[in-house]
């Protein structure tokens, strides 16, 4: 070493390399590598985080005792040792962090279930909750969540537990299970400055709980957060959609054939289940008359061809409830749609 050298200059002062050592280090040196290389592959987020300082211990430690058994150099365990230290109380404090916005048992269930699966962040869920104000509302059996024609839509509600059932005009429509809207297609029905009542009853067929956001404080969530309004828009559609599933399933179960959910009026011919075509009259006559008086004029009736008349589809709406179409029974498909449609 010369005499006038900097003590930068001893620092960084690096050795020449005559030849390259022929033996591999250590595996515990490796092991100590491929555990750092997983460590910053982690993920965004508090879970992330713990996943990535977790690791980094792991791997500053087999360094630390790579350096003490193979190496024995004291700066290499002090640095490993100091950056392990440093890890853990990161890991600590996240923990911490995530014991402390813990939201309940319900708000946690919710999370784990509905948003964890669609990768939202926890400080997403936290907007999201905290405009519910943090509140768990409860249903008894036989008690009414709302009532057609009179139960303003002022609110948008998630089922926790429990079972609901919607009915219209007396008769069942479908069930609500846990962890769907209560209230889906009313919220898509009204834009954010109308306002109306629910043209169905929805009553807790059990001891029930759920969650509830203010219309208003939610529509101004949704119109400054971007991202939480295209989140809930992919969660009130899937939910819509299983609704309109329910309703086909229902028709499927009592008429021995698959109407299309795209078919208006659906609800003339949700009567209660019944084994003969007597049972179903009753409710298919209404349909008819009034499907006779809102048609417009019948067309003239097409020249024959080698398929056969096609029937018209006014006539076929309203005599395939009878159990008697030929057509129907011979190839399998579904009731054509009616040219004017009765409103619910």
């Amino acid at each position: 070493m010369k005499p006038n050298s900097t003590l930068v200059e001893q620092l960084f002062r690096a050795p020449v390399c005559v030849e390259w050592k022929s033996i591999m280090e250590s595996g515990l040196y490796h092991l100590a590598s491929l555990i750092l290389v997983l460590a910053f592959m982690g993920g965004s987020g508090i879970l992330g985080c713990i996943y990535i300082y977790a690791l980094m211990a792991a791997g500053f430690l087999c360094m630390a005792l790579w350096g003490a058994l193979f190496v024995c150099g004291v700066d290499i365990v002090t640095w490993n040792i100091i950056m392990v230290a440093l890890c853990l109380v990161q890991v600590g404090h996240l923990m911490y962090r995530l014991r402390k916005e813990s939201y309940g048992e319900h708000y946690d269930s919710l999370y784990q279930t509905l948003y964890q699966p669609m990768q939202v962040p926890l400080d997403v869920f936290k907007e999201i909750a905290h405009c519910s104000g943090m509140e768990i509302h409860y249903l008894n059996a036989d008690q009414s969540y709302a009532l057609e024609g009179k139960t303003p839509i002022d609110r948008l509600s998630l089922l926790i537990s429990g079972r609901v059932k919607v009915s219209l005009d007396g008769q069942f429509l479908h069930y609500i299970f846990p962890y769907q809207f209560l209230d889906s297609p009313e919220w898509e029905s009204l834009r954010p400055s109308e306002e109306g009542t629910f043209q169905v009853t929805l009553t807790a067929e059990m001891d029930s709980m759920y969650i509830s956001w203010p219309r208003k404080k939610l529509n101004l969530l949704l119109s400054k957060e971007k991202y939480i309004a295209r989140l809930f828009t992919a969660l009130l559609g899937f939910d819509i959609s299983q609704k309109l599933y329910a309703l086909n399933d229902k028709l499927f179960a009592k008429f021995g054939l698959r109407f299309d959910i795209r078919l208006p009026s659906l609800y003339h011919v949700l009567g209660p289940s019944s084994e003969s075509a007597g049972d179903i009259r009753p409710i298919a006559e209404p349909l008819a008359s009034r499907l006779s008086h809102d048609d417009p004029p019948p067309r003239k009736a097409p020249p024959p061809s080698s398929r056969g008349p096609r029937p018209d589809s006014g006539n076929l709406a309203s005599t395939v409830l009878h159990k008697g179409h030929p057509r129907l029974q011979s190839y399998g498909r579904a009731p054509l749609a009616p040219t004017q449609t009765p409103e619910l």
